[in-house]
Order: structure tokens, then sequence, then C-alpha cells
């Protein structure tokens, strides 16, 4: 059983099915899964769950080295405490007295003994009012005398013998937060009852401590990881996250509002709380800045591919239609083949066979030989530069040449065929037209491609005209038939390898669909260029233009 072979429309739905389902389904599935993707970011919000960790993280951190900071200060004047046993009363408050004037950060410094009673110092400038020294006075050995030994057990617990309490003062009529720190004193028996402690001066806190560490930690943070810049403040946890009415301190770029994050501090400060955001802009900001980013990439990543899938359909839709002209090409040029070496073989095996008996009659044999062979022959040229072209390879020899005796020689060789074939035929030979540098063969084959196609395409008004002239500085050979003519869309293809109008005329007669792309490769590569003037119905002229003046060789890898 014979099998039909698939048709070209069949093929062409198959591959464009194949397009389909190997590219734009994956495409499209792509797309589903990205914007599926950013739809889930955005509801869920996890750029925001994500900026509001590494919040976190930070004010953790910065807690424990703000708190590392006031351990470490503390920790230099614990080392300057007076001995509770070796000094007398007057040397500890002397001692005590030394250490305000060489920490000015310091409100209060103040020593327990159970046993020798309570020493409490104030800077002096800060005795202006004595009414905060005496009421902290009072409740320090108040606490001490009841909690002191409870006290001491727990700061031996720890890793730092410190412990930390801060409440409320009030300074110039506005409240102010105070920070105590009780310690134990170095070589004393853990079960003796003997505490020091110190109280950092409300406005050193508000005014150099926290503003010189926030801004400290912010720049750290700037310098290890870059991206926006950030604005940190310390406020009271009573102030309901961080009224900026109350705000304690505030780094550089707080503006109003309130933080994005924030965390209550457990130890050296207690009963204050950190605040972070970003500087002139919101964690929602940036989130919705993102998803915007995120969509704008995906529109350009997916007109991207839009682009690349309609570059590719056509590629495909002009490679099948170049597939499809290359089919016909060959089916065309083997009839072409075919029929001028069958009337060559019936016509020689006549004259072999002897049955043709008069002179005139052999003559005429040999004539209809020799034009099918010359038809041959100028068909096989023309697919010959065709693949030369295509490979890159066609040269042409540039010689000084009689342009006038070349078209009226080439004219001459087709005028028997022209006139055989009923044709009104008129040639216009401008004979004084200077020798120009061309090559001979390829001109008289551009000549002889245009006269074929007259000689084709005039079914109903037979009339060929040639012209040679000069005119604006050129060189000027024009072929006019009154045929089928051209439609303006078409005037535009009819120059590219293989292609055929569609005119009905033009399928139903055998041709290579080369030779006008032959014709205009070799008047670029003349330095020239052709152009058509058709209407349908009426016909067409085609003109060739070449430079008078002495041409270079041009390159030789110039395509049809």
């Amino acid at each position: 059983m014979k099998k039909k072979a698939l048709s070209s429309d069949c093929k062409r739905f198959r591959l464009m099915l194949t397009l389909e389902l190997a590219v734009m389904l994956p495409a499209a599935v792509l797309l589903y899964v990205n914007f599926r993707q950013l739809h889930v970011i955005k509801r869920d919000k996890n750029v925001e769950a994500t900026i509001h960790r590494d919040f976190f993280q930070m004010l953790t951190i910065s807690e424990k080295r703000i708190n590392e900071k006031a351990y470490t200060m503390a920790e230099e004047v614990r080392g300057l405490f007076p001995s509770p046993d070796s000094d007398s009363d007057a040397e500890k408050k002397r001692r005590l007295d030394l250490i305000l004037s060489n920490s000015p950060w310091l409100a209060h410094v103040f020593l327990f003994d159970v046993e020798r009673g309570f020493l409490f110092r104030t800077q002096p400038q800060k005795m202006t009012s004595r009414e905060e020294h005496e009421k902290l006075s009072k409740l320090f050995e108040g606490w001490f005398g009841l909690d002191g030994k409870m006290m001491l057990e727990g700061m031996h617990k720890r890793s730092r013998p410190f412990f930390c309490h801060t409440n409320q003062v009030e300074r110039a009529g506005r409240d102010a937060f105070i920070t105590h720190v009780f310690f134990s004193l170095p070589q004393l028996p853990k079960d003796r009852v003997v505490l020091g402690g110190l109280s950092f001066d409300p406005d050193y806190l508000k005014q150099t401590f926290f503003p010189e560490m926030l801004d400290e930690l912010i720049a750290r943070k700037a310098t290890e990881e870059g991206g926006n810049r950030l604005a940190m403040m310390v406020y009271p946890v009573e102030s309901e996250g961080g009224d900026t009415n109350k705000v304690l301190a505030a780094s550089a770029g707080w503006s109003e509002g309130k933080p994005e994050v924030s965390r209550n501090l457990d130890e050296v400060f207690r009963g204050l709380a950190l605040g972070i955001k970003f500087q002139g802009t919101s964690v929602e900001a940036i989130a919705r800045r993102w998803a915007i980013q995120g969509f704008l990439t995906l529109g350009v990543l997916s007109l991207a591919m839009i682009g690349g899938l309609t570059l590719t359909y056509h590629t495909v839709n002009k490679e099948l239609a170049l597939a499809r002209l290359k089919s016909d090409f060959v089916s065309n040029v083997s009839h072409e083949l075919r029929t001028p070496l069958a009337l060559i073989r019936l016509y020689a095996e006549t004259l072999e066979l002897g049955r043709i008996k008069t002179q005139e009659k052999a003559e005429g044999y040999y004539r209809i030989i020799r034009k099918e062979s010359e038809r041959l022959t100028a068909l096989i040229n023309n697919i010959l530069d065709f693949s030369r072209i295509e490979a890159g390879a066609k040269e042409y020899d540039f010689r000084e040449t009689d342009i006038a005796d070349l078209v009226r020689n080439t004219l001459d060789a087709y005028r028997f065929q022209i006139e055989q074939q009923g044709f009104a035929f008129e040639q216009n030979i401008d004979s004084s037209i200077p020798p120009v540098h061309v090559d001979r063969e390829a001109i008289a084959r551009a000549l002889v491609n245009l006269v074929n196609n007259a000689l084709k395409y005039s079914a109903d008004e037979k009339f060929l005209c040639v012209k040679l002239y000069r005119a604006n500085g050129a060189l000027k050979i024009e072929v006019i038939d009154r045929g089928i003519g051209i439609t303006r869309r078409e005037q535009s293809k009819i120059f590219e390898k293989f292609y055929r109008t569609g005119d009905p005329l033009v399928h139903n007669t055998k041709g290579s669909g080369l030779g006008l792309a032959l014709v205009r490769h070799i008047t670029v590569a003349h330095g020239g260029e052709v152009a058509v003037e058709s209407t349908p119905g009426k016909g067409s002229k085609f003109t060739l233009s070449l430079p008078l003046v002495k041409a270079t060789q041009p390159v030789a890898s110039i395509t049809a």
C-alpha cells in the first residue's frame, strides 16, 4: 500500500504545534509560577517579616553592646572603691568624692556595710536640689538593710557581680531616667553584706551615652551590610510604642513616627526600650517597592519571552516558506531541465534515424536543438551562479566593455525567439555611451533573465522594448513589457530567491524563481541598483542603473 506524503500545510501545523508545546507551554507555566510567587510574597508579607527579623536581631545585638559598654564603665569605677575595713569613714568619703570628680558621667556613688553603715555621695553640681540625694539615700539604705544579703547571693550566681535598677526622677521640671548599678566588692567574703553602687547621670544618658551608642551601632551596621540607612531611639516602655514626645534619646536621622520594631531592655536599662526603623521610608514601602520591581522585572522578562516566541514564530514561518519555495524550485528546475533535454533527445533521434528527407527541415531540427541547448545552458548557468553566490564564492571579471555593443549582440541572439513567439519588439540603444568596466557575461545574463521574464509573462499583449541610455550620470538599461504586471505589495519581494508572485499565470509557467534574484545581485555587485515600475494587467518596466565611472571590483561575498 502506498502512503501519501504529508503536505507542507500538515508539516507546518505539526511544527507550530511542537513549538507551542515545547516553548510556549513551559513559558506560560513559568509566567504563572512567577506571578503566583510574587502574589504570595505580597499576600503573606514575607518581605516585611524578613526585614523585621533582621531588625530584631540588630536590636538584640545592640542591647548586648549597650550593656557591655555600661558594665565596662561600672567595672572601672568598682576597681576604685575604698576598702570597707582599711579606710576611715572620712577617707572613704574622700575617695568616693574623688571617683565623682574623675567621672562626671556619674550622679551618685554609695557604699553599704551592714556593720559600719551607709555612705551616699552626690556630684557637687547636682546638689542644688537635695531632694534626689535624700530620697535615694533613704531608699537604698532601707533596701540594702532588708534585701542586701539576698542581692549579694544573686550577684555571686551571675557571670558579672552586678545588679541594675532604673527609676524615674525629676530633672529641670521634666521626667528623667536614672540607672543604678549595684555590685559586690572584690576580695571580700561572699557572706559579708557589703555593697557598692553608682548611678548613671540622667543628663549624661540622654545627651551623650545613648546618642553616641546609637550612632555607633548604626554606623557599624552600615559598614557591614550597607543598604538603607537606619535610625534608632531609646524611649520609656510605658510610652506605648515610642511616642516621639517621650523619646529619651535618638540617633541622627530619626524623624516623627513610631519604630518598625522595638525591644524592651532587660539588664542594665530595664524599663527602657530600643526602637528601630529606616530613615525616610518604611518596611511596608520597601516591600511594596520590591514587589513592584519584581512585577516590572517579570513584565520585562515576559515581554522579552513573548518577543522571542514571536521572533521564533516568524523565523519558523520564514523557514517553512523557504522550504516550500525550495521544494517548488526543485520541481520547477526538474521540469525546466526535462523539457529541453526531451526535445534535444527527440530531434537528435529523428535525425539519427534518417527520417528527415529535406535539408531545410534538417536545419530546422538543428536550430531547435541549438536553441534548447542554449536554454538548458542558461538555466544551468543561473543555478551555478546562484550556488556560487550562496557560498560567497561568486567572482566577477570586470573589463572595459562597449556596453551598447554588448546589449545589441545579446538581443540579436534572442531576436529569433522573440519574433517566433509573436512579440512586437523595439530597441533603442544609445551608441555614444563610452566604454565601462563590467562583467560582460554577468550583464548579458541579467538582460537575458529580464527578457525571458517578459516573454513568459505576457499572455495577452505581446510587446517588448529594451532601452539603453544615460541619465543623471548613470547608465540605464530598461526592459519594458505589457504583460500581467506585479502588485505593489509584491514588488519588494520579487527579487528574493525562490519567490514567485501569486498570479495564476506565474504558477502555471515553469520557472526557477532565481532570475530576478541574480539580476539584483549582478546589479549590486556592479555598484548599481535595480528598480521596477509595474501595474497589474498593464505591464512592467525593469530598470538597471549602473555607474558610468570606472568602478573597482566589489566584494565577491555579496549575496542575493
